[in-house]
């Protein structure tokens, strides 16, 4: 296929622009940090008395969990039916009014809306992934996926920061705006991470290839399961593809786990106060711009999987020595080097499989589901994991420890992988 239009191209990459306010802002800067600080030390979950920090990770596990088994019906749906762009629509406002409810989250009592209304985003944010990423060979050829695909990454990490800065200073200075405190530029800012979502998103949806539907039946639901199964028992003949995505498994619960927990963590063992995790996020994102830049440019070089596993061995180190940390100064260093891999590995992963995907596929809706309902149960796995082990062990340290283990196995795993050329693999 031809590459479409740089317009196309920069309208792809403007979702990443949309979207990644809720990674960043919601689940990382300032949800985080609002949540632990309101919420109760222990909440009663049917019956049972747990961590706030262990029911935080559980509900990030639970929403994966959800989506994980609705999302492969829904993008089968999609391919079967021409209904790509209505599913990547649908989530947008899903996530997007979720954010704008976290508004009613303002006391100790409503801890249960703050969870709710997160879970929700969540639902939406992963759930419009799978439909953004199976546009990327659409809009591309094979040997501009890894430079788009870094594009992408590049235009969510601008956005989401120059949102974030606007929100801290708004959180610092709240009189500024007319508010009476931080609490309240908090639900302010949840509120214009809902909108700036919504109100891009659908910006980018503009340029980019439209539907072509279907009517929607009985037949069409059954179908698109089909669909699905058919493109699992696919997956299973070729090798390459199961190497690559068992690695992918354990690699991502390490990976998405520290970019959800990473503040938990700061917050709570190293008392971290709100704008010392903001302005560490701050700094965090501007390295993953060149970060995902750098990788990118090594995987041209010197191939994917050379980029991919430079990168998991840094993952690797980040986890053994985040158990050592004793000082601020040691976890700013630390949050530097996340920064580094943290858009990378995720921009080298999508492309990657990108690339072994047969040219012209009709499934890519599919075969990308596929893909991110990986992603997904490993996310379950990681979170579930770090908060079992928090609330068992009485720490955090040790959970971060036991994340070491999942990138080892990514690692070891990804050494079989034989990579010669874009779609030759062994």
């Amino acid at each position: 296929m031809e590459a479409l239009h740089p317009r196309v191209i920069r309208s792809w990459a403007m979702f990443d622009w949309a979207n990644s306010a809720f990674a960043l802002v919601i689940t990382v800067a300032v949800f985080p940090a609002y949540f632990s600080s309101l919420s109760p030390d222990e909440l009663n979950i049917l019956g049972m008395q747990l961590p706030s920090s262990s029911v935080y990770a559980y509900s990030i596990s639970l929403a994966y969990l959800l989506i994980a088994f609705a999302s492969p019906l829904f993008s089968g749906i999609a391919d079967y039916a021409g209904r790509r762009m209505f599913f990547l629509r649908f989530f947008t406002i899903v996530g997007g009014l979720a954010c704008m409810g976290l508004f009613g989250f303002f006391s100790p009592s409503t801890w249960w809306v703050g969870i709710l209304f997160f879970m929700l985003g969540i639902i939406g944010f992963s759930g419009s992934l799978v439909f953004y990423n199976s546009f990327l060979p659409l809009i591309t050829t094979e040997d501009q996926y890894d430079k788009v695909s870094a594009l992408g990454f590049a235009y969510g990490y601008i956005g989401s920061v120059l949102l974030l800065i606007f929100n801290l200073v708004m959180i610092q200075k709240p009189e500024w705006f007319g508010l009476s405190d931080a609490g309240w530029a908090s639900r302010v800012t949840f509120v214009m991470v809902g909108l700036w979502w919504i109100g891009f998103g659908f910006l980018s949806f503009r340029r980019l290839p439209k539907d072509n539907k279907t009517v929607i039946r009985w037949q069409t639901v059954r179908n698109g399961y089909k669909e699905i199964v058919q493109v699992f028992r696919s997956v299973l003949k070729q090798k390459f593809i199961v190497r690559f995505l068992a690695s992918f498994f354990f690699y991502s619960a390490g990976v998405q786990t520290v970019l959800f927990l990473a503040s938990t963590f700061a917050e709570q063992e190293l008392e971290f106060s709100s704008s010392e995790l903001i302005m560490t996020i701050l700094i965090l994102q501007i390295v993953a711009i060149g970060g995902a830049y750098l990788f990118a440019s090594w995987s041209n070089k010197w191939g994917n999987k050379s980029s991919i596993i430079a990168m998991l061995v840094i993952w690797l180190s980040i986890c053994i020595l985040g158990f050592f940390l004793e000082s601020k100064p040691q976890f700013y260093i630390l949050a530097a080097f996340v920064g580094l891999v943290m858009g990378g590995i995720q921009s080298q992963s999508r492309s990657t499989f990108s690339k072994l995907l047969e040219e012209n596929e009709e499934d890519v809706s599919s075969y990308f589901s596929f893909y991110d309902l990986v992603e997904k149960i490993a996310i379950v796995l990681g979170t579930f994991s770090y908060g079992f082990i928090g609330q068992w062990t009485g720490g955090l340290r040790n959970s971060l420890l036991s994340l070491a283990v999942f990138f080892l196995i990514g690692l070891v795993l990804f050494f079989s992988i034989k990579v010669q050329h874009a779609k030759s693999y062994d």
